[in-house]
């Protein structure tokens, strides 16, 4: 009961963190929200202590996260910036634990340099959610968080990987071998990537037996897809490969195999509606989880520290400054190399860091914030050696990781703006007008398809149908379509006469629901029958307030 009672709380918590969020004078970005309320929960007065499981943390909150954010992903662009996705988070992955890693042994007393390994291991994932929630959803221009988004899908697999052979080294379990570590880290990277999408492909095939079983009932087909996260992480890792490769790979796959194009509409609104919201959730709750074990990790780093007479706790902060300099620095080092063998060396073909600005890179630099897997990947550090001896320097690796989440988290408050100031985005104008033209072109198909119809309905006889009746049906269809055709070439008159047939749409859906439930309340109609017709009213209107949005 206990546990039960927890949940609630937590999830009463993120969300109500979103209109803490809200309501705050300077519009604190939620994420640092979820982490100061989760770290009030957790204090001695309210006293709401949650055990952190690493392996259950991974497999409950990190799967359906990636899959969200590969199903999200084009996979034109993702493999367009195949180049600088590859350097960003595999190449700089690498580079950031050689390279902090001997930082961190030199500069950080008692840390052997084994654990220091471990600890830039697990500092080199960024998070692309962490920044969404300080930024905005649309405030970093395409070019750049294109990239950003498929070098967080990816360098957590690189940086989980590389401190699985950190633990196993200082474990004493595996001697580590350049070519042997390459040859681990190819077999889990490919064999992660290929369980996804086997997985991905096989839901798809028993997404179509069951539409054939059970007459698109979109319930269980939203349960499956919902499963399907998990399913392909933990398949992965009971083969002994990536999990977090094949959740994003099962996310890709989904997008790009057009196993949701194929689904029945019911089943796509009900599942983008249920991906919505568990996104929020589990977002609110991986920093909620931050900030409840916050406390714990304050105080048993400030007994550590004390019992240590080598480490001073004032040396611990200042190594959190350091480190998160470091990483900084060899970020914006990597990208600015990056782009000089792009522009030199890549002249047919340059990468997209090629056209960089100076302020672009800084904003690329700035926007490799810590999150999630970094927490996760620092608590999975084992508490005891094989021998029975406690993991060396385990405490200070928690707390500077910790620091390190924390202290990105507030200076891309700080930074991020500063620098997005006056950045262009996407420009709506040229946006609605691309729609537009879009609208007009999927509507010179529609055209056509529709006098082939009327030809085929006429000419019919099985049907039987009034040719009148053909001929007016079609023409009222085709008049509609031919006003959004010629709208294509005066924009504004075209979105003012679909606002306007919109509005009178919507006040007409409105007036009829307000009437179905009049007729159920006067008892003229059964519960079933107000159900069944409230459901065709409800993805009328959804399609209409998307397509509202939209303009």
């Amino acid at each position: 009961m206990e546990i039960f009672f927890t949940i609630l709380i937590m999830t009463l918590a993120v969300s109500l963190s979103g209109v803490a969020a809200r309501m705050t004078p300077f519009q604190i970005p939620l994420p640092l929200v979820q982490i100061a309320l989760g770290a009030v929960l957790a204090w001695p007065t309210f006293g709401l202590h949650v055990d952190f499981d690493p392996a259950l943390f991974l497999v409950l909150f990190i799967p359906p996260l990636l899959f969200a954010d590969g199903w999200k992903t084009p996979t034109s662009e993702f493999f367009h910036h195949g180049r600088e996705i590859i350097g960003l988070a595999l190449v700089l992955v690498l580079i950031t634990v050689v390279g902090i890693g001997y930082l961190i042994y030199w500069m950080v007393p008692g840390i052997p340099l084994i654990p220091a390994f471990a600890l830039a291991a697990v500092l080199s994932p960024t998070d692309a959610v962490a920044l969404s929630g300080i930024v905005g959803e649309g405030r970093i221009p395409k070019k750049i968080m294109s990239i950003l988004q498929g070098e967080a899908l990816m360098n957590d697999a690189s940086g989980l990987v590389s401190l699985k052979f950190a633990i196993a080294v200082a474990m004493g379990t595996m001697v580590f071998t350049v070519s042997g570590a390459t040859i681990e880290f190819l077999k889990v990277a490919l064999g992660g990537l290929l369980a996804g999408i086997a997985v991905s492909l096989l839901y798809g095939r028993s997404l179509r037996l069951f539409s054939r079983w059970s007459g698109d009932d979109p319930a269980t087909q939203t349960v499956l897809l919902l499963l399907l996260p998990f399913a392909s992480y933990l398949i992965a890792e009971h083969l002994g490969v990536s999990g977090i490769l094949a959740a994003v790979a099962a996310g890709m796959t989904v997008t790009r195999s057009g196993i949701m194009r194929q689904a029945p509409l019911a089943m796509r609104l009900r599942a983008n509606s249920v991906w919505q919201m568990l996104e929020f959730v589990f977002n609110g709750m991986v920093f909620l989880m931050l900030g409840l074990q916050l406390p714990g990790i304050l105080e048993i780093s400030l007994q550590q520290a004390n019992a240590d007479p080598n480490v001073d706790m004032w040396m611990l902060v200042v190594s959190i400054m350091m480190v998160y300099a470091a990483l900084m620095a060899v970020r914006f080092g990597w990208l600015w190399i990056m782009q000089r063998i792009s522009q030199r060396l890549l002249k047919h073909k340059p990468m997209e860091f090629g056209n960089y600005t100076f302020r672009e890179l800084l904003i690329a630099s700035f926007a490799g914030v810590r999150g999630a897997i970094t927490l996760a990947g620092v608590l999975s550090v084992p508490l005891y050696l094989v021998d029975g001896d406690p993991f060396p320097a385990r405490y200070e690796l928690v707390f500077i990781a910790t620091g390190v989440i924390l202290f990105s988290l507030l200076v891309g408050v700080v930074v991020m703006p500063l620098l997005l100031r006056s950045v262009e985005t996407i420009d709506p104008s040229k946006q609605r007008r691309e729609i537009q033209e879009a609208r007009a072109l999927m509507a010179g198909t529609a055209i056509d398809s529709l006098y082939k119809m009327e030809t085929r309905l006429t000419q019919d006889t099985t049907e039987n149908l009034d040719p009148e009746l053909v001929k007016e049906v079609s023409s009222r269809v085709i008049g509609l379509m031919r006003r959004r055709l010629d709208g294509k070439n005066d924009l504004e008159a075209a979105l003012l006469v679909e606002n306007l047939e919109r509005r009178f749409r919507l006040t007409a859906l409105r007036a009829e629901r307000g009437e179905l439930y009049h007729l159920r309340a006067t008892q003229q109609i059964s519960s079933e029958t107000m159900i069944a017709l409230l459901r065709d009213l409800d993805l009328l209107e959804t399609l209409l307030v998307e397509k509202e949005g939209a303009n």
